[in-house]
């Protein structure tokens, strides 16, 4: 017989009854398809939470139950009744975390992004992909626009970093003297993000910032909800797609497919821009399920961290919606390109910005042309 635990979960009765048990998420979730368990998809987890509010145990089924999520969204998006699960789960996450109650991984992640800032636990020089002295001392203490670059792009993909850094600076975008994580991680996974928010925001004042650009999509949905509502917000791809007239980037002959990610599609509504980066530059052959139905990558909502085996398997799953033929596959999220890559994608994963990289890069025979002899 379960011991009924002395908690208060606060989460608003009118959001749990929303849902009217249809089960549209059924044939969406992610997790329910590797899974199978009624716990494991958006209708069993609004259930669990019910239950939760009423007096359940928050046992070890329970947590796995709502730690499963990966708050890809596809089930809000999908809710013929509106309701919207993953939010649903997030608060119940930070109901349970408030009270001390929490997985292993849960408390590991919070302990390793307060001691360190960041999500991997590093304690090097965040500016280290920065390693040009005059770059360094050369950018700009003020102005308008700040380039947000986020832990993965920092520690574990700094060619990207610096890749994006070199485009942004030609329009004048600095960075922050000492960013640390958005604090998406943490809101996620049910921690409170506040000291990281405080952080950053009072950087971004002091340097005059009105603009932060972001490229990767857990900071761009976090900075966007979390953060004071007269920052604007912008991702790579939208400050880029607004500007290929001054970019003069180059066709290349290559065909590629694009994932979309679910907290800079579903969550930020953001589609058309990077496709418009894309056909500027090369073929763009669409997934079988993209835009709003695009299949989740599986790194989401604390799920990499803390249950990789599913984490894997979802990744591998929307590999399954690779178009034949295509050269690489392009995306705006360094979380969904590890789990892409990690999942051992058959087909080159990159970033966007690789790709206008890749694009911006004199042609050889050109350049050659250019450097020989007059006649």
């Amino acid at each position: 017989m379960r011991v009924r635990a002395k908690l208060k979960l606060e989460i608003d009765p009118r959001a749990i009854e929303l849902c009217v048990r249809c089960g549209t998420c059924r044939s969406v979730c992610p997790v329910f398809e590797v899974l199978g368990w009624e716990s494991r998809n958006s209708r069993g987890r609004v259930m669990v939470v019910k239950a939760l509010g009423e007096g359940l145990a928050p046992d070890s089924e329970v947590l796995d139950s709502l730690n499963t999520c990966t708050t890809c969204g596809i089930c809000a998006a999908k809710c013929p009744a509106g309701a919207n699960p993953p939010e649903i789960v997030q608060e119940a996450r930070r109901g349970l975390v408030s009270q001390g109650v929490m997985t292993g991984a849960q408390a590991g992640f919070r302990a390793k992004l307060n001691a360190s800032g960041n999500t991997f636990g590093e304690l090097g020089d965040r500016l280290g992909w920065l390693a040009d002295r005059a770059d360094r001392e050369g950018r700009k203490e003020r102005s308008d626009s700040v380039y947000f670059v986020g832990c993965l792009d920092s520690y574990r993909y700094p060619e990207v970093a610096k890749k994006t850094f070199e485009i942004l600076r030609r329009f004048g975008v600095t960075l922050l003297p000492d960013e640390e994580c958005c604090g998406s991680p943490l809101i996620r996974t049910g921690s409170d993000a506040k000291k990281l928010i405080d952080k950053n925001l009072r950087q971004i004042r002091e340097i005059g910032a009105k603009t932060v650009i972001t490229g990767c999509a857990g900071c761009y949905s976090t900075l966007k909800k979390y953060y004071p509502p007269d920052l604007e917000v912008v991702s790579v791809p939208e400050f880029l797609a607004g500007r290929l007239s001054e970019l003069d980037l180059k066709r290349l002959d290559m065909a590629v497919t694009y994932h979309d990610p679910c907290h800079l599609g579903r969550h930020g509504g953001i589609y058309d821009p990077p496709r418009k980066v894309i056909k500027a530059i090369c073929r763009l052959v669409e997934m079988k399920n993209s835009r709003e139905d695009a299949r989740c990558c599986g790194g989401g909502g604390g799920v990499r961290a803390g249950y990789p085996d599913l984490s894997l398997e979802i990744a591998r799953r929307r590999l399954a919606d690779i178009p034949p033929g295509v050269d690489a596959i392009v995306s705006c999220c360094p979380l969904c390109i590890r789990n892409l890559r990690d999942a051992e994608s058959e087909v080159e994963v990159i970033d966007l910005v690789d790709l206008v990289g890749r694009a911006l890069e004199p042609n050889p025979d050109q350049s050659s042309r250019d450097e020989s002899p007059a006649d």
